[in-house]
């Protein structure tokens, strides 16, 4: 049984049968063929925090699938009322076959993963990402094909993203240039303690149009994450100078990509230019959160598959 609590959960191998697998479910998707491998399996969604892209994508990606979903939140069920995670990961595998969790504190879904009988999927925690790095990277290939040897550079915040960016670089040999304000920088502990990340396949960069620089992907955040919104307006002063704007895509290479992966704030992060513009795939990121979603879900569940 696997979890996939980060993006060093699978290795290298198994992301390149997962990036086929999920053009492979999207073209079916396209076409309208019926792609039902998980009929009669359950996926458990439990929320901590708000959701709009993680729960429609997993949702919709389970019925998809031909199974069904459970949708909890700390709100309406014994996890917002003190029960230990441990006895809650233990009645809640007995009843699913897949649970999502979507938290603020990685240890509280490593907790949940250590006491459950299926396998947890993080859809989001205040270290980490990997559901959404996994679908950035699918749409990187899908509009320019291998990410091995690019760039990527990363403008902002030094979040989950952010790590979860670092930890994807080292696996799938590609590097990442940061550059965020001073005192919002990355966690190198964290993201090197969670992984093994190579220092060789990260940069960081005081000026953020030096990131930019010959850049082949350029993406961002929000710069107040959830869980963080008492800092907004000191956040809002420091990341002023990290709008990725018209003269940071220019500094990268003509053919560079645009992402985020939304909510956005035009005029914050990213100016609308950059976002509205040419060279960005947001819309074709957020959707692919779903069809590599199934993958994942499908190879936790039953392994490799057959066409």
């Amino acid at each position: 049984m696997k979890h996939y609590l980060q993006f060093n959960d699978l290795t290298a191998d198994e992301y390149a049968y997962l990036f086929e697998r999920a053009a492979l479910i999207k073209k079916k998707f396209k076409a309208y063929e019926k792609h039902h491998p998980l009929v009669d399996r359950t996926l458990a969604m439990i929320f901590e925090k708000a959701s709009t892209r993680t729960r429609v994508s997993f949702e919709a990606g389970m019925y998809q699938l031909g199974g069904s979903v459970v949708h909890l939140t700390t709100g309406d069920s014994q996890l917002g009322r003190a029960e230990p995670i441990d006895d809650s990961a233990k009645v809640i595998s007995r009843m699913v076959d897949l649970v999502m969790i979507r938290t603020y504190e990685q240890t509280k879904i490593e907790r949940f993963a250590a006491h459950s009988r299926v396998p947890v999927i993080n859809g989001l925690t205040n270290e980490f990402h990997p559901c959404q790095i996994l679908a950035d990277i699918f749409t990187f290939i899908e509009h320019r094909g291998s990410i091995q040897g690019k760039t990527v550079a990363w403008v902002g915040d030094g979040n989950n993203m952010a790590n979860t960016w670092l930890q994807a670089a080292a696996l799938l040999s590609f590097k990442v240039h940061v550059s965020t304000p001073r005192g919002y920088e990355i966690d190198e502990k964290l993201a090197v303690g969670a992984g093994g990340t190579s220092a060789s396949s990260y940069q960081f960069f005081s000026n953020p149009l030096e990131a930019c620089q010959g850049a082949d992907l350029v993406t961002t955040d929000v710069w107040t994450s959830m869980g963080y919104e008492a800092e907004n307006e000191e956040r809002k002063k420091a990341f002023a100078d990290w709008c990725v704007d018209a003269e940071m895509m220019a500094a990268a290479r003509p053919d560079a990509l645009f992402m985020h992966c939304l909510p956005a704030h035009r005029g914050e992060e990213v100016e609308a230019d950059v976002i509205d513009g040419p060279q960005s795939v947001v819309w074709d990121e957020a959707e692919n959160r779903m069809h590599v979603q199934k993958a994942l879900m499908e190879y936790l569940l039953l392994g490799r598959q057959g066409a």
